[in-house]
């Protein structure tokens, strides 16, 4: 399947998303499909090529091993069950009402998101046009910056489970929660250090499209910046929330930086 047959089943996924939302009144079908997708786009590439590529079949391992760990902590949070929507969209319903609401979900939403997801994947049609190209030193450094970043996220978000579970334990019994929310771990360094790897993952990422075509400028590194343009407002809108909801996270905003990680005694 060639790159317009891979934009066609976006598409298609992504009319699938937005009907879906519109039956369940469920907007978390492309969370649901945010971390299947990839991995399905890069092993269409990788066969198509009858996997003799090094370097595709690499960055498809690589995506494949991004998206069982997002897809396992998506799934233990209840995000694939029924009811199991993303809180934030219940406070973008309130702000926009009813009819921006529906504008948005098939503007931005289904569509919107879903190309988004094409495009931070879409280095792997390039490094696929390139497929003859042999493995070089570029691409052993974005294999190790990209496993050193999956780690990271990994890290971050077995903390966060740790700590919410915890939360809920001590609630349940009627202990008191002294800290309601994280500031410890990883999340000293910054406030969302699960975002600035996922974020560098992909960035990272267009680094094998450089590796293979020999060119640092391609449409295909839309996909990631992109991807920050999308997680600012998206981590806004987290931190407008918490901010609500517990006093003290303004102090906590105060003195960390919200996606940069930097030692605390700075």
């Amino acid at each position: 399947m060639n790159l317009i047959g891979h934009l066609d089943l976006c598409l298609i996924l992504a009319a699938v998303v937005w009907l879906l939302s519109v039956i369940t009144r469920e907007y978390s079908w492309i969370d649901r499909l945010w971390s299947l997708c990839p991995p399905v786009y890069c092993l269409l590439v990788a066969a198509g090529l009858d996997f003799a590529s090094a370097r595709v079949n690499l960055m498809t391992a690589l995506v494949i091993l991004w998206g069982a760990r997002l897809t396992f902590n998506f799934a233990r949070k209840g995000g694939y069950w029924a009811g199991g929507e993303d809180y934030r969209w219940a406070a973008v319903r309130e702000s926009t009402g009813p009819v921006g609401f529906q504008v948005l979900n098939v503007t931005f939403i289904s569509f919107g998101q879903m190309l988004l997801i094409w495009l931070f994947a879409s280095p792997m049609h390039q490094a696929g046009v390139w497929a003859e190209t042999p493995l070089g030193w570029l691409d052993y450094v974005a294999t190790v910056l990209l496993l050193v970043l999956l780690a990271g996220e990994t890290l971050a978000d077995e903390q966060m489970w740790a700590f919410q579970q915890d939360k809920k334990r001590r609630l349940a019994a009627g202990e008191e929660v002294v800290q309601p929310f994280m500031t410890s771990g990883l999340y000293r360094y910054c406030r969302h250090p699960n975002y600035f790897c996922e974020i560098g993952m992909w960035a990272v990422f267009y680094l094998f499209a450089v590796g293979a075509s020999g060119q640092w400028l391609h449409w295909t590194g839309l996909g990631f910046i992109l991807l920050i343009a999308l997680f600012i407002p998206s981590t806004r809108l987290t931190e407008s929330i918490s901010a609500a909801k517990y006093p003290a996270y303004r102090d906590y905003q105060a003195r960390t930086l919200a996606l940069v990680p930097r030692p605390r005694s700075y």
